[in-house]
């Protein structure tokens, strides 16, 4: 699935590319893109036909365009697969187009909602007064979000009484964190992902942070992480963090840090990489 890297690339090639410009039409190509929208294509399509469109947004892995003349917004669900692509008019169709925005100005570019599992979808919903869309109200706040507040983080993770990649990935918690950029934060931190919550400390809970927003960084730089050709940007480019990670898919390799052979262990129906001399195990775990 796609994290906050990611979708925050996509964000800002909507942003310089979609912004202002007014949907002439929309068509629905497949119903299955638009099933979160529950009054069904021909609705989202005539409700969505004829506004502006206004700067995308983001809020950990949610991104949305909102409508600069009406309280609503336009949530997109990468899911999988799900790809925002904006494609010269005259361009072939993709194999697996879903929806299309055509706009009505001469830029001679249209927005495609690209979907091979049909897991993602655009919807169309009303917005609360600061432009959030009402169904991800209850979305923390992300790490590289200028409000993000440490302070209430740290309370907030011990008083979960769960264990450190549990907490990482609760959204209700801190957005944008998945898998991936979890077992990075972690191995940077020489922390366990099975350290209990209860037993951070301020400082190291504010090393943690650090650590995040360091790697959730360098990912933005090289456009994310692309293990295949799915995760792409607006121009269908994939990004390149994959060849700089230091945990995760590094199974028997060594460690960058201590050369010990990394790990690999079956987590959550996911899998979490760590290294067992750097990031040693709680005692109640067997690593």
């Amino acid at each position: 699935m796609p994290e906050l890297p990611e979708v925050e690339v996509v964000r800002r090639g909507l942003e310089r590319w979609v912004t202002g410009r007014t949907v002439a039409e929309v068509e629905v190509l497949h119903p299955r893109a638009v099933r979160r929208h529950l009054a069904g294509g021909a609705d989202f399509a005539a409700r969505l036909r004829g506004h502006r469109i206004g700067a995308a947004r983001r809020r950990g892995k949610y991104l949305w365009l909102p409508v600069e003349d009406a309280p609503l917004a336009v949530l997109g669900h990468l899911g999988m697969s799900g790809q925002l692509l904006v494609q010269p008019e005259e361009a072939s169709d993709e194999k697996h187009l879903r929806v299309r925005l055509r706009f009505d100005d001469a830029l001679g570019t249209e927005l495609r909602f690209v979907d091979q599992r049909t897991f993602g979808g655009l919807s169309l919903h009303d917005t609360a007064p600061d432009g959030l869309p009402d169904v991800i109200a209850h979305i923390a706040r992300d790490p590289l979000d200028e409000e993000f507040d440490d302070a209430a983080f740290h309370t907030a993770l011990r008083l979960r009484r769960t264990t450190l990649k549990r907490a990482l990935l609760d959204q209700s918690l801190i957005s944008g964190v998945g898998n991936i950029y979890a077992d990075e934060a972690l191995w940077r931190s020489r922390l366990h992902y099975d350290r209990p919550t209860a037993t951070m400390t301020r400082p190291r809970s504010t090393e943690l942070l650090g650590h995040v927003r360091d790697v959730m960084n360098a990912a933005l730089a090289v456009g994310g992480t692309s293990f295949d050709s799915l995760y792409v940007n607006v121009n269908g480019e994939s990004g390149y963090f994959d060849r700089s990670l230091d945990a995760y898919g590094r199974e028997d390799e060594p460690c960058r840090r201590c050369g010990t052979a990394m790990r690999r262990r079956p987590w959550m129906n996911r899998s979490s990489f760590f290294c067992p001399r750097c990031q040693r195990p709680p005692r109640a775990v067997t690593a």
